[in-house]
């Protein structure tokens, strides 16, 4: 006869014994970070700080790349607290507005990247402080080093290209893992390049909110032999920053549960053929569809359904924001990287129960989004190919057209500035393809700007739907020499107004 295994819920102690964390941990400590998502946790602590201005700054020695260092100007911290910042899950209290939570974001963030983290601040009233943890000490005792406070002030006296404060703190990397092994300037430039492109676009979107209202400046540069090389500031990237909604009626709010336990859902639906950067994020659509959900204007998860429904190609039109100030009992609970959040047994039952003002389900809104991307599909197979964009049209215009229409796999139509022996304001090369627009109208239409290749995209790009099927002709019938009569005598009139 087989015994049962015992499944009393009470289980006889005998005592107890404390397991202190072998050293080593510290070496798996946030592996699954990447450099975007580690300097986001840094940034957290300067937005929880108060910092205005937040530098990221790669220190280069020619051939190699040296350090990183995180620079702020918030409020900094002194010596008790500063221990607590670099202790592994070190317990603070944390104000109600504040991003950070669980005491492990800077050491988790920096030992994902780096074999030696420093971190020097100055708090109000107060001597600047510092502390060092490397790893090679850290893994056999947990001991931290103290910075020389002479050495941590000058740190934070440097002049980081913001304004002067008597408070902030700096994080520096040293031996960093994911930098360039091999001395190669090329190799340090690809490397630059792919990573600016990367924190850019993630901090602009984890961040977007914050950076639209102006509380924070992020910016990120490089120094080479004490010169700053490069400099560019982070711009918002808002995941629901389309112009026009895809759906009459649309966004709508779905409130579920109530007190405590209350959620507001804002369901919105992308235009149909969007192409925005802020639609397109990294490309990857299927991902990006689903919930956005915030933490304190901290995007901590951007998109996915949490198990409400299969990730569709037919859902990519589908975004939904769901702001969240902590944990709710039953129905989720915030992950403790902040990359999302654990979803309980009430999550999705509750979801599907609720309803907007004007009785939409959330089944309805997914209904409608899919509606609304066939639609859009429907309309672009009608289209027939056109002569694509070439020299002279911006990159990102060439790129919406592209995405908008079908385009011929043809030779392009490119648009150029020269000055034609009449008052005309465009001739067309129907050989060349080539659209000629006169240059004595380029200033008075380009105002202070300055005049460059991919100038007046707007006038490039309306004058584009209209000669684009002159040039895709295999002659120019009688209409099309009237239609281009008639356009030339509208827009050099036009023009000369302009000019005048």
């Amino acid at each position: 006869m087989t015994q049962r295994s015992d499944t009393s819920e009470s289980i006889p102690t005998t005592g107890s014994v404390q397991l202190v964390p072998d050293p080593r941990s510290l070496e798996v400590l946030g592996r699954n970070h990447t450099l975007e998502a580690a300097l986001a946790e840094l940034v957290d602590n300067s937005i929880d700080a108060g910092a205005k201005h937040v530098l990221i700054r790669f220190v280069r020695d020619g051939e190699r790349l040296v350090r990183l260092l995180v620079v702020d100007d918030g409020s900094g911290m002194a010596d008790e607290r500063i221990d607590i910042a670099m202790t592994v899950g070190g317990a603070r209290s944390y104000d109600d507005g504040e991003i950070g939570r669980f005491g492990l974001g800077l050491k988790a963030a920096s030992f994902s990247q780096a074999r030696s983290v420093t971190v020097v601040s100055a708090a109000a009233n107060a001597d600047a402080v510092g502390r060092r943890w490397h790893l090679t000490k850290a893994k056999q005792d947990y001991r931290c080093d103290i910075v020389d406070p002479a050495f941590a002030h000058a740190l934070l006296a440097h002049d980081w290209g913001f304004p002067e404060s008597p408070t902030g703190t700096l994080v520096r990397w040293d031996d960093v893992k994911g930098f360039p092994t091999v001395a190669s300037p090329t190799a340090v430039e690809r490397f630059l390049q792919s990573a600016f492109a990367k924190i850019r676009a993630h901090l602009g979107l984890i961040f977007h909110r914050i950076l639209t209202r102006g509380d924070v400046r992020l910016l990120i540069d490089v120094e080479d032999a004490g010169d700053i090389v490069l400099r560019t500031e982070v711009p918002a990237l808002d995941p629901f920053g389309y112009h026009r909604t895809g759906a009459a009626g649309w966004p709508k709010r779905i409130q579920v549960g109530r007190g405590k336990r209350k959620l507001v859902l804002d369901c919105h639906i992308w235009p149909g053929r969007a192409n925005a950067d802020e639609f397109r994020l990294d490309g990857n659509l299927i991902e990006r569809q689903g919930l956005y959900i915030y933490y304190n204007d901290r995007l901590i998860q951007r998109g996915g359904w949490n198990g409400l429904c299969h990730a569709d190609k037919q859902l990519n039109l589908a975004r939904v924001a769901l702001d969240i100030d902590g944990d709710v009992e039953q129905v989720l609970s915030l992950k403790p990287e902040k990359n999302g959040v654990e979803v309980g047994p009430a999550f999705g039952p509750s979801i599907v129960a609720a309803a907007s003002s004007d009785g939409t389900t959330f089944s309805d809104y997914l209904d409608h989004a899919r509606g609304t991307f066939k639609e859009a599909n429907k309309r672009r197979r009608t289209r027939q190919p056109v002569l694509p964009p070439g020299k002279g049209f911006a990159p990102k215009l060439r790129r919406s057209i592209g995405r908008e229409l079908p385009l011929k796999n043809e030779d392009p139509i490119e648009v150029r500035w020269k000055r034609l022996p009449d008052a005309d304001f465009f001739d067309i090369d129907r050989d060349g393809r080539i659209l000629w627009l006169n240059k004595r109208y380029r200033k008075a239409l380009a105002g202070d700007r300055r005049g460059g290749l991919n100038d007046l995209p707007v006038i490039k790009a309306l004058l584009y739907l209209l000669t684009e099927n002159i040039f895709a002709g295999q002659n120019m019938g009688p209409r099309d020499k009237d239609n281009i009569e008639v356009w030339q005598a509208i827009l050099t009139a036009a023009a000369r107004e302009e000019a005048e």
